[in-house]
């Protein structure tokens, strides 16, 4: 989006501020669609970190994730947890990943998110 939609903003900037760590959200972004719920940036960087620090071969980049951007202004990424990268009929990983989008990158989205069915 050469101008980043005003509504994606103010969701993200609702879940920065701590109002909401439930809301779903799906988006296209470089041709990926990422389905998942969104989650405060400083709740993302936390939990990398914890990933990286338990990680015997990653575990020095866990201080990357440790000191929170301090930004003013609206917010400038989305910060999925539990998501999933959608390709045909599944969801990459199946269990969910950690994924940060740049809000400008976003080209479409929508409320909620995709699972699917055997059926």
């Amino acid at each position: 989006m050469a101008k980043p939609d005003e509504l994606i903003v103010d969701i993200a900037a609702r879940v920065e501020s701590g109002q909401s760590n439930q809301m779903s959200l799906t988006v296209v972004a470089g041709g990926a669609v990422i389905t998942g719920r969104l989650a405060p940036e400083a709740v993302w960087r936390q939990r990398i970190s914890e990933v990286l620090t338990n990680s015997a071969r990653l575990g020095d980049f866990s201080a990357v994730f440790d000191t929170p951007e301090h930004k003013d202004g609206p917010p400038t990424h989305l910060h999925f947890h539990v998501a999933r990268i959608l390709q045909g009929t599944v969801g990459i990983p199946e269990t969910g990943g950690m994924y940060r989008v740049a809000i400008e990158d976003v080209s479409a989205w929508t409320v909620g998110d995709f699972s699917y069915s055997n059926h």
